[in-house]
């Protein structure tokens, strides 16, 4: 039995998931016509409250057309050190939108409204002009941290106050939503724009949306055509990102149970220094000073249980839908007898 807790985009798709996407209506979504797309472009906006969407292959790709569709080059982008737009998507703010990027070090991923005011750029030819706020709900590099809905409020209104668009990385908004005491439509309120992936905790096999008003929508098609991402008969994927976002949301519980036993059984592991805070399906640990966290990686491939680096001495462990109670309990055994 392989157990896989490199990531949750690792997970395969359910035979009920299999059975919708073989008898899904496709169509060619360039011209607009794939009839499983619209249909799950239509339920995400509406799930959140927001005008449209548009389906990308892939995450990356909507966080860079968000970024392009809210700023003006020559400017700046806030975001945070940890955010994965900066860290792990290619230098394409950069690349894509010609942006600068500012980084703050917040909490754990997490900004304040105060930090993102202090960072705001005067009005100086000396310096770009701040154009956008991105955050990330929950923050990956954070170890699945979940902002709090006041704090996203009070950004939410000084992005208002000084003219300036406010994105959401909402990669894994979902698992922040089953342990928030927040819905999908408060968010919908406060962002311009929101991505949403459907391809980790969620199961889907590809593809994210970018939800927006029908005006950044409709800018964003033009720049996915741009970068290479329309799709034709992809209703296919539609239809079992459809799925996932009816059927797989609240089941994301069982992926935070899992994660926490997980948590606190590294607690009491003599390899193991420190855990980091579980909030969600992200498990983080570092190793302890006189050992090599490669050995412990090494270690838990030779017990058929796959993990990935996540940094100077740490290990990260993410549960999902294929990590089933037998799996947990293989883990946990395997776990405790490292050395």
């Amino acid at each position: 039995m392989i157990i896989d807790l490199r990531s949750d985009t690792v997970t395969q798709p359910t035979s009920e998931m299999k059975q919708v996407m073989l008898n899904a209506p496709l169509g060619d979504d360039v011209f607009g016509d794939d009839p499983s797309i619209n249909e799950l472009e239509a339920y995400a906006a509406n799930l959140f409250g927001m005008e449209a969407a548009v389906f990308c292959p892939s995450g990356t790709m909507t966080n860079q057309i968000a970024i392009k569709v809210n700023s003006n080059a020559p400017g700046e982008l806030i975001c945070d050190e940890l955010s994965h737009v900066y860290k792990y998507e290619g230098g394409g703010i950069g690349f894509n939108s010609g942006l600068a990027t500012h980084l703050l070090k917040g909490q754990q991923g997490r900004l304040t409204a105060a930090q993102i005011e202090a960072a705001i750029q005067p009005d100086d030819v000396h310096f770009p002009e701040t154009q956008l706020v991105s955050l990330e709900n929950t923050c990956n590099k954070g170890g699945g941290t979940i902002y709090d809905i006041e704090e996203i409020r009070k950004i939410s209104r000084l992005c208002k106050e000084r003219g300036l668009k406010l994105h959401l990385d909402g990669a894994r908004v979902f698992n922040a939503l089953v342990e928030a005491d927040y819905t999908a439509e408060d968010l919908g309120a406060e962002f311009d724009t929101i991505s949403v992936c459907l391809s980790k905790g969620l199961g889907a096999p590809v593809g994210s949306v970018l939800l927006g008003t029908k005006e950044s929508i409709k800018k964003a098609r033009r720049i996915r055509k741009l970068f290479g991402g329309g799709m034709r008969q992809a209703g296919s994927l539609a239809a079992a990102a459809t799925f996932a976002l009816k059927n797989h949301v609240e089941r994301l519980k069982e992926d935070h149970a899992r994660a926490k036993i997980l948590g606190r059984t590294l607690e009491h592991c003599s390899f193991v220094k420190e855990v980091l805070p579980v909030y969600t399906n992200i498990v983080v640990f570092e190793v302890q000073d006189d050992l090599l966290h490669t050995n412990i990686i090494e270690q838990l491939n030779k017990a058929d249980i796959k993990t990935v680096a996540f940094g100077p001495q740490q290990i990260r462990l993410v549960t999902h839908l294929d990590f089933t109670e037998e799996m947990l309990g293989r883990t946990v055994q395997v776990l405790k007898n490292i050395h």
